[in-house]
């Protein structure tokens, strides 16, 4: 070993010293913020999203921003658990997408909580068999979770956060080649998402959909002689599979947004989001003057999707985001006006923007 990679070793190992320290005195302080909490609340989305855009701002590299916050949202993850372990349901089965949308979002240090169906998160955080909840809500090739989107106006649960996650698909088989492979099993949305590579590369594959990518891993695990599945590389190893091609999404910015579902409204963060939905009058232009009030008070809006109502035949609702929190002065106003044309208003909750 040479003179100056010892030295520099040396100075790592100084280094780590230090963090160690650091890390222990951030642990004790955050001790210590959990027994000045009057209200019980363990998560504080608006503290913890402050926190990592502030290092963010602050951060000069090497590292990047997407680096510095996972680092520091594992930190977070970590200091929590001494207060409170938190308890996420998300839509499972393990392996999936939302599973790595809950732990980008809390970190490792949680209990998780696996749901056969959307409907399933809903239930046990509205009865409180566990903290919060992780579910998606759209995806940028293949648009909005419709589920989740009915479940949202019917449920009392708030948005207390998002999660924007990058999806990127893989073959996954206990096959050495594609040649072998003559059925894809996987989510619907998956394979919808991957068709052209499909099409191209597996023409006269079958395409059998399942409930998950989860469970299409493991039907690939118990076939391993003709089949495959489009899943995340997480599951290779979960499933015993090999990674037979990577990033095979047709749409390389395909991403996933994810809401956490909760018991709490989030007060603001200095950057957030409100979502919202509405029903508009049975009269002409009656969905126009919904958006006057937000161009009236310089409320922008980010999203805008309509959804078949319950109420009758060719009636709808639509889903509204917007930036700002409900509390702020523009948005409290815009909401006002709101409320006075629309039929029906519903604020669906004021969170942080995901970073």
């Amino acid at each position: 070993m040479s003179e100056k990679l010892k030295q520099l070793r040396e100075q790592i190992d100084r280094l780590d010293d230090e963090l160690l320290i650091l890390a222990n005195r951030r642990a004790a302080l955050a001790q210590q913020v959990g027994h000045q909490k009057e209200n019980g609340v363990v998560l504080r989305p608006e503290r913890e999203a402050q926190v990592l855009q502030r290092l963010q701002e602050q951060n000069s590299g090497p590292l990047s921003n997407a680096a510095v916050v996972q680092l520091f949202t594992e930190i977070i993850s970590q200091c929590r658990a001494m207060e409170a372990q938190l308890k996420i349901a998300y839509l499972g089965p393990e392996g999936t997408f939302t599973e790595a949308a809950a732990l980008k979002r809390f970190g490792s240090a949680i209990q998780e909580h696996s749901c056969a169906t959307i409907d399933e998160v809903f239930r046990d955080v509205a009865s409180g068999a566990a903290h919060y909840g992780v579910v998606p809500v759209e995806n940028s090739s293949e648009g909005a979770v419709g589920r989740t989107l009915d479940l949202l106006m019917q449920s009392t649960l708030q948005i207390c956060g998002e999660v924007i996650l990058p999806i990127h698909q893989c073959l996954l088989s206990r096959c050495g080649d594609l040649d072998s492979i003559k059925t894809v099993f996987s989510h619907p949305q998956s394979l919808a998402q991957c068709q052209d590579w499909l099409n191209k590369n597996l023409p006269k594959a079958m395409r059998n959909p399942l409930s998950s990518n989860s469970e299409a891993a493991r039907q690939a695990a118990n076939h391993p002689h003709d089949s495959a599945a489009i899943a995340g590389i997480q599951n290779a190893a979960h499933f015993g599979l090999n990674v037979i091609a990577e990033n095979i999404e047709d749409d390389p910015k395909n991403t996933t947004r994810f809401l956490v579902l909760g018991n709490q409204q989030v007060a603001p963060s200095g950057n957030d989001k409100t979502s919202l939905v509405m029903s508009a009058a049975n009269r002409p232009g009656a969905v126009h003057d919904l958006l006057v009030p937000l161009a009236k008070h310089g409320v922008s809006m980010t999203k805008f999707e309509s959804r078949p109502a319950r109420s009758g035949l060719w009636e709808y609702v639509f889903y509204m985001d917007i930036e700002g929190h409900q509390d702020d002065v523009k948005v409290a106003a815009a909401l006002e006006e709101l409320r006075k044309m629309a039929a029906f208003v519903k604020v669906l909750g004021s969170y942080p923007v995901a970073v």
